[in-house]
């Protein structure tokens, strides 16, 4: 069954709905220069309050490994998300430091672009269409992938189904499509995770 990953929590009642609707992993995003940032104060106090069924992953871009390790081995985050430059040495270092799984983020634009994901040294890697701006990229770019992916870009409750009935992603992750004037919106987020379970997945 496909997974699920709703990102950029930042309000005690973002927890209070995915404890409710129980998707695979969330997300909290540490840079500074978001609109969802959180510190890892605020990250710590909300992970506090969340369901341990559900993984918190910690968003990073260009992030100093000993920040990442700190939240990993203070149980703040279970997964780390990459959305700079990070090369291949940047994450063997992170793996040597911390025992997580690692999603590389990879901006999609062209064929290129897919193969470069899939020689990334992380875990898992993240088709997006860049820069949290809600919209899709080409999904036809992904015919052929060979590794476990995440998608990202402009995924919302009237979309999801079918997309995931064509491409089989290992998990898909929204963020902005489900809120309402910046703020997580109750009723996007259960017909979001209801599309992903009972469409999503209706043939597998």
């Amino acid at each position: 069954m496909t997974k699920i990953k709703i990102c950029g929590l930042r309000h005690t009642c973002d927890i209070d709905y995915v404890n409710e609707l129980m998707p695979d992993y969330i997300g909290f995003v540490f840079a500074k220069n978001s609109k969802r940032y959180v510190t890892f104060k605020q990250a710590e106090k909300l992970r506090y309050k969340l369901n341990n069924g559900i993984i918190p992953t910690g968003v990073f871009v260009n992030e100093d490994i000993s920040n990442i390790e700190y939240l990993v081995k203070k149980g703040v985050i279970d997964a780390v998300q990459l959305h700079g430059d990070e090369n291949g040495e940047y994450i063997e270092a992170l793996k040597s430091k911390v025992k997580c799984p690692i999603i590389q983020a990879f901006s999609i634009e062209c064929a290129e672009d897919i193969k470069q994901a899939e020689k990334s040294k992380a875990d898992y890697v993240m088709l997006d269409s860049g820069g949290g701006t809600g919209t899709q990229f080409n999904h036809s770019l992904i015919s052929g992938i060979k590794r476990d992916f995440f998608i990202a870009g402009g995924l919302d409750s009237h979309n999801v189904a079918d997309i995931i009935s064509e491409f089989k992603p290992y998990a898909v992750d929204a963020s902005s499509s489900l809120e309402t004037d910046g703020v997580k919106d109750k009723s996007k987020l259960t017909a979001f995770v209801n599309a992903v379970r009972d469409g999503g997945n209706k043939n597998e």
